[in-house]
Parts: structure tokens; sequence; C-alpha cells
């Protein structure tokens, strides 16, 4: 099922699409779609004596349908006990402190046992209250994990959302190149806003996000303290992720 149809208006059956036409279809950057090319995830054709890049629209349609690389035995992760496929890309809606702990902690804490990266966006009283409730459980060791590198914590300073997810691709890339791996992801919506220009600009992040991120063995969950982010903001957030309309939406209402 296409889950982008309102992309489809602009863009004629049989037109080829230029770098920039492609990047603006799929909601990423030019360097992206450079990126893909050139590594034959995307496909692409060479015209004119400049060699330049062109796409077909049924070739971009068929990339955001494709699923990422399978890891052995890591089809699915367990989030507040509903099995959530293998990239998934999920948002949790929050009100109180403790309510947004409650699935992303035991989320970090699984995948650490399971020597699976973690990575959490988070500052402030927001990486405060990870950096505490994952000190105090014995199961785990986050120091251990902080030092080796399976557990880290970023941040993107003033960026825009093409440098975001440019920066992404870099990450995730480098983590593969250890080894295949489930990389879980916890993003603190209220900190990721800091790193950008504006709301706005966090948005159209998450937009191309959820389009970058099926190229990778990921699960990502995105936490909105509700307290932080008006109505419109909202709900512009939960279209950016689709999977959450999979599972029961009173697993994400916290």
């Amino acid at each position: 099922m296409l889950l982008w149809p309102w992309l489809m208006v602009k863009y004629s059956t049989g037109r080829l699409l230029n770098t920039r036409e492609a990047a603006k279809f799929l909601r990423v950057s030019e360097a992206s779609i450079r990126r893909w090319s050139d590594s034959g995830l995307l496909a692409a054709r060479r015209v004119g004596r400049r060699r330049e890049r062109r796409f077909h629209e049924s070739d971009l349609q068929a990339f955001m349908q494709q699923p990422a690389s399978s890891v052995a035995g890591a089809h699915t992760v367990n989030v507040g006990g509903g099995a959530v496929a293998v990239p998934g890309h999920l948002a949790t809606l929050y009100s109180t402190d403790g309510g947004g702990m409650r699935l992303t902690v035991p989320f970090i804490a699984d995948g650490l046992r399971l020597g699976q990266p973690c990575v959490l966006v988070a500052t402030d009283a927001e990486l405060k209250r990870y950096t505490d409730a994952l000190g105090n459980r014995t199961d785990i060791g986050l120091g251990r994990a902080l030092d080796s590198g399976l557990f880290t914590v970023v941040r993107f300073e003033g960026g825009t959302a093409s440098e975001a997810i440019a920066e992404w691709e870099r990450r995730l890339a480098d983590t593969l190149a250890k080894g295949p791996a489930v990389i879980r992801i916890v993003g603190e919506m209220v900190s990721e806003r800091s790193m950008f220009g504006s709301e706005e600009e966090m948005l159209r992040y998450e937009e191309a996000f959820e389009v970058m991120c099926r190229r990778y063995p990921v699960v990502v969950i995105c936490q909105y303290d509700v307290r932080r982010f008006d109505g419109v903001a909202l709900l512009r957030a939960l279209k950016a992720h689709p999977d959450l309309f999979g599972f029961r939406m009173g697993t994400f209402l916290n």
C-alpha cells in the first residue's frame, strides 16, 4: 500500500525526475538521493553529455515501499508488549514525566541486554531523566554501555532537516559497518526541536526521517510531550508515523 498518495499529484507517470525533484518527491536531501543511486539502492539513469541523473517515478514509489535488509533472528522488536516489525518508526504522546519513561526505558534496556546498539537523542532535563532511570537499573551496566559505544547520546547543532538526515545516514552506516544489528533509537522531540531553527523544520525532518529510516534495520520511538506541543504539531507528527496506526493507540498514549 502506498503511504504517501499526495506526493503523486505533481508528477506525470512518464516523466523523468532530476535529482532535485527526486529529493522533493521522497522528502530527503539531494545528497541522500546521490548516495542511494551511487550505491545501487535507488535505480537511476544517466542522460546527456554531463551524464546527469534521472529517476522514474515508478522507481521512487518502489523505493518507498521496499523494506530494509532484514537482520537474522530480529525481524521484530518488543515495544510495550507488542511486536514491532523492523524497520519501525513510532510516535508516543505523554503528559507526565513518568509516562514518558514507561515504554522507552524498557525499550532501551532490552536492547542493551541483547547487545543491540541504542541511541538516545535528548538534552537537559529529558536526558537527566533517562540517565537516572537507566543508571538505577542493575541489569544493563549503563557505564559499560556508554564506554563501549553500545549506548550513545547524540544531538544536532542548529541544523536543517536535510543536514540531520545526512548525519543519521552517516551514523547508521558507521554502526552497521561493525556488523549486522537492529538499532534502537529514542528521540525526545522537545530536545530535538531545540536542535533545529524552528518547529516547522523539525517536523519536516520527521517527515523525511520516515522515508530515510526504511533503508535501515531500525526501530525508532519519537516521544512527544503534549505539554510542550500544540494540537496542530501533534497531528502532523502522528501523520509522519504511519506504523503507529497498526497498533492499539492506547499503548502509545502515556
